[in-house]
C-alpha cells in the first residue's frame, strides 16, 4: 500500500486497539445473510446484503389521519364550525376539499383544542378556526406526521402536521407502548434521551421541550430514563444505548435541515438506528395512544424522581477514552504544525471536538466564533448543512487564512457528519466530497489497522462497508488488499444493522461510510460520527505532513494505485409527488410500455437495476437482490463506458437525487478525462432523464 511516494513506515506509539415507512416486515434478528455477487465483483469479495427493507430512508410525506385512529369515546364538545357538513356525517376524505374534509377538520382541531395545553399552539389554532383560514388548517392538520425508519421530521409550529408539544407526546407514547411489548425488562433497563439546540419561539416548542416530555412519558410509566441534561452530538445517543445496554435512544434533532424543523430519531437496543418492522409497529402503537397520560404535561415529576438519571458526565468520559483507542500517532499529533479551524455551524459540535483534539494529544482547533456556540437560528448561513459546499465555510476559510491554518472541520448542527477542507498550494480552498474523505479515512484506518496486525489471516474477518449510492473506492481497495467489503442499501441504519451483525459474528469492522459526509470511523458507535471522524481526518493531515503530502496528494496516491473513481452527486427540487411519479413512469416506459432505455444520449445503457419494482437484469431471474418498496422511487444505470448512476427520491427532503461514478482500473492517471467523460454523462443525465423543464424542476443552489 502506497503513501502517496513513500511507504508506510512510522511505528506506532501509544495506541490501543447512523419517505415513508417500507416494506418487509421482518425483525432485527431476521436478516439474510447475504448473496454473493456474480462474475468480476465477486472476486472482490464484496457481498451485497440483504436486510429486509427498501430503497430509501425513512421519515416520510405526513398522510391524512384516519378515523379509526380515534378510538371510541374520544370526542370533544364541538368546535367553531368550518364550513358545511355535518359532524360524523361526512366520509373522511384523503384531501383536497369538500364537506368529508371539513368534518374531518372539524375532528382533528376539536381533539386538538381538548389535548393541547401549550398555551401558544392551542391559541394559535383557536384563531384559525374563529378566522374560517381552512388553508392554514389543512397545513396543520390535513396529514399526521409518520413515523419511519428515521423517526419523524416536520416543521415546528401547531396541529397533527408538526412537531410540537402534544404530537411529541403522541409519539412518545406510542413509542413507549411499543417497547413494553417488546422488552419485558424495559422497566430495568429504560432508555436514553438526548437533544440538540433547536428552538421555535413562535410555538413555545423546542429541542430540551422535547426530550423533557419525552422523558416525562417514560417515567410516569415507571421507565428509567437517562436524559442527558445538555446538548449532544446525535452519535452520543447510539453510544449510551450500547455502553448501557439499554433498550432504545431517542434523539431529538432535525440535524442539518431548515432552523424551523425538528426531529426525532430512534435507535434500537442494538444501539442501531430502527429498521422496518419496528417503525410500522410504533406508528401503530402511536395511533393507538393518541390521548395524553394524565401526567403526560406535568414534566415537573421527573425533577425529583429516582428513575431519571442525568449520563452527561459519565457517558463523556468513557466515550473519549473509547476514542483514544483510534489515537495512533500521539507524539505526532504532539508535535505536529499543521494548524486546524473547526466549525460546528451553530450546532453541538463545538465543545465536543474540543474534548476530542485533547484526547488525541492536539493543540485545540481555532474555533469559527460566529459560529462556535450553538444558536437556533443559524444566523450566518442560509442552509446549516456543510454538505451544501463552500457558502457554509465562507466564515471558516476567512478565519484558516488569518490564522495559516490549512485543513477546515466542519460539523453539522447535530454533529454527526464531517465536511473537510485543505488550502491548496495554489491559494484555493479544495472541499472534499464525501466520496473522496471516504477513500481518505478507509485507507487510513485500514493502513493503521495493518500497522498493527501483521497477521494477514486476520483479513479474512475484516470488514468495510458503504451504501449502494456510495463510491465503490472501498471495494477496489479490499480487492487488493484482502479484506472484505459489504454494500448497503442507502443509510446508516443499514449499515449500523450491519456492522452489529458482523460483531457479533465476531468480525472486525474497520470502517462505513455514505457519499452524504457520514462516516463511522469507530464501531463502538453504530451511525456516523462527526465527532470522531473529525479528529481521525486532523491524526492523518498531521501523519501526511511528516511525509511533506497533503491530503489532496494522498488521495491522488490512492486513486494510482486502486484506481480512479471520479464520482458526481446533486439534485433536483420538487414538491409534487405527482410529477416525481411521472418522471420514474417515463424512465420505465422510455421507449414503449415496460421498456427501459437503452441510451441516455450518446451513451449505451448495459444494465439496469430498480429497486421500486424489483427489476434487476444482471441476474438470471432478473429480480434484484436488495429489498424494494413500491413506495420509494430508486433506479439505477449500468453503463457500457464503466459508469454508473443512481436517480433516487428522498425520504426527509422533496429531492430527486442522482449519484453517477466512473470507475478506471488502476494505473489509469488521466483523471482529467475521467471527470470530462463523467461531467458529459451526467449532462446527458439530466438533459434525457431528469428533462427538467418538462417537469419544472428547480437546480439545486449553489
Amino acid at each position: 500500500m502506497r503513501v502517496a511516494s513513500g511507504a508506510f513506515k512510522e511505528d506506532v506509539e501509544d495506541s490501543a486497539p447512523p419517505a415513508r415507512p417500507h416494506g418487509t416486515r421482518r425483525g432485527l434478528a431476521g436478516y439474510p445473510g447475504g448473496a454473493r455477487v456474480q462474475g468480476q465483483e465477486a472476486r472482490s469479495r464484496e457481498r451485497v446484503i440483504v436486510l429486509g427493507d427498501a430503497a430509501g430512508s425513512g421519515a416520510g410525506p405526513p398522510r391524512p389521519a384516519p378515523a379509526s385512529a380515534r378510538p371510541a369515546g374520544r370526542t370533544s364538545s364541538p368546535a367553531p364550525r368550518l364550513g358545511g357538513g355535518s359532524a360524523g356525517t361526512a366520509a373522511a376524505a384523503p384531501g383536497g376539499g369538500g364537506p368529508g374534509m371539513d368534518t374531518r377538520l372539524d375532528q382533528e382541531t376539536a381533539l386538538w383544542l381538548r389535548w393541547d395545553k401549550n398555551p401558544l399552539t392551542f391559541e394559535s389554532v383557536k384563531q384559525l378556526i374563529a378566522e374560517g383560514n381552512k388553508e392554514e388548517l389543512q397545513k396543520c392538520f390535513g396529514a399526521r406526521m409518520e413515523f419511519g425508519t428515521a423517526g419523524l421530521r416536520a416543521a415546528m409550529g401547531p396541529g397533527i402536521s408538526h412537531m410540537n408539544d402534544l404530537t411529541i407526546i403522541q409519539t412518545t407514547q406510542g413509542f413507549c407502548r411499543y417497547l413494553e411489548k417488546q422488552f419485558s425488562d424495559l422497566k430495568q433497563r429504560g432508555v436514553v434521551i438526548s437533544f440538540d439546540a433547536r428552538a421555535h419561539p413562535a410555538s413555545g416548542g423546542s429541542s430540551k421541550r422535547f426530550a423533557r416530555l419525552a422523558a416525562t412519558t417514560f417515567i410516569s410509566q415507571g421507565i428509567p430514563v437517562y436524559l442527558f441534561s445538555d446538548i449532544t452530538p446525535t452519535p452520543f445517543v447510539p453510544y449510551t444505548v450500547s455502553h448501557l445496554k439499554l433498550c432504545a435512544g431517542i434523539m431529538i434533532t432535525a440535524s442539518h435541515n431548515p432552523k424551523q424543523d425538528n426531529g426525532y430519531k430512534v435507535y434500537w437496543d442494538n444501539g442501531a438506528q430502527i429498521i422496518s418492522p419496528h417503525d410500522k409497529g410504533i406508528s401503530e402503537a402511536i395511533e393507538e395512544n393518541l390521548e395524553p397520560w394524565p401526567q403526560a404535561w406535568d414534566d415537573s415529576i421527573i425533577n425529583s424522581s429516582p428513575l431519571l438519571h442525568d449520563p452527561k458526565a459519565s457517558i463523556s468520559k468513557d466515550y473519549f477514552e473509547d476514542l483514544k483507542k483510534y489515537c495512533f500517532h500521539r507524539s505526532v499529533n504532539r508535535e505536529t504544525k499543521v494548524k486546524f479551524v473547526h466549525t460546528s455551524v451553530h450546532g453541538v459540535g463545538h465543545d465536543f471536538v474540543q474534548s476530542a483534539f485533547k484526547a488525541f494529544d492536539f493543540a485545540p482547533p481555532e474555533a469559527v466564533p460566529e459560529q462556535k456556540d450553538p444558536d437556533p437560528e443559524f444566523p450566518t448561513v442560509k442552509y446549516p448543512n456543510p454538505e451544501e459546499g463552500k457558502g457554509v465555510l465562507t466564515l471558516s476559510f476567512a478565519l484558516a487564512d488569518k490564522t495559516k491554518a490549512k485543513i477546515v472541520l466542519a460539523n453539522d448542527p447535530d454533529a454527526d457528519r464531517l465536511a473537510v477542507a485543505e488550502k491548496q498550494d495554489s491559494g484555493e480552498w479544495r472541499v472534499f466530497s464525501g466520496n473522496e474523505l471516504g477513500a481518505l479515512l478507509g485507507w487510513w484506518l485500514f493502513t493503521s489497522w495493518k500497522e498493527k496486525n501483521q497477521d494477514h489471516s486476520a483479513l479474512k474477518d475484516t470488514y468495510m462497508l458503504s451504501s449502494t449510492v456510495s463510491s465503490k473506492i472501498l471495494r477496489a481497495i479490499a480487492l487488493k488488499e484482502g479484506f472484505h467489503f459489504e454494500e448497503t442499501l442507502t443509510g446508516f441504519k443499514w449499515m449500523g444493522n450491519r456492522a452489529k451483525q458482523l460483531i457479533d459474528q465476531g468480525k472486525n469492522v474497520l470502517f462505513a461510510f455514505e457519499e452524504a459526509i457520514g462516516y463511522m470511523c469507530c464501531p463502538f458507535v453504530l451511525d456516523k460520527d462527526g465527532v470522531s471522524a473529525a479528529v481521525i481526518t486532523a491524526e492523518l493531515a498531521s501523519f501526511l505532513a511528516t511525509k511533506n503530502l497533503s491530503l489532496s496528494q494522498q488521495l491522488k496516491a490512492i486513486y494510482i494505485e486502486y484506481g480512479y473513481h471520479i464520482t458526481k452527486a446533486s439534485y433536483f427540487i420538487c414538491h409534487d409527488q405527482g410529477t416525481v411519479k411521472k418522471l420514474f413512469e417515463n424512465l420505465r416506459n422510455y421507449d414503449g410500455k415496460n421498456n427501459y432505455p437503452k441510451t441516455c444520449g450518446k451513451f449505451e445503457i448495459s444494465g439496469i437495476r430498480d429497486l421500486t419494482t424489483g427489476y434487476d437484469d444482471s441476474q438470471p431471474d432478473k429480480k434484484a437482490v436488495l429489498p424494494t418498496s413500491k413506495r420509494s422511487q430508486m433506479i439505477t444505470f449500468t453503463f457500457a463506458n464503466g459508469g454508473v448512476a443512481t436517480i433516487r427520491t428522498s425520504g426527509t427532503e422533496p429531492k430527486i437525487k442522482y449519484y453517477s461514478e466512473l470507475c478506471a482500473p488502476p494505473g489509469n492517471s488521466d483523471p482529467e478525462q475521467l471527470k470530462r467523460e463523467l461531467n458529459e454523462l451526467v449532462s446527458a443525465i439530466e438533459e434525457h432523464f431528469f428533462q427538467p423543464q418538462k417537469y419544472n424542476l428547480q437546480p439545486k443552489g449553489e
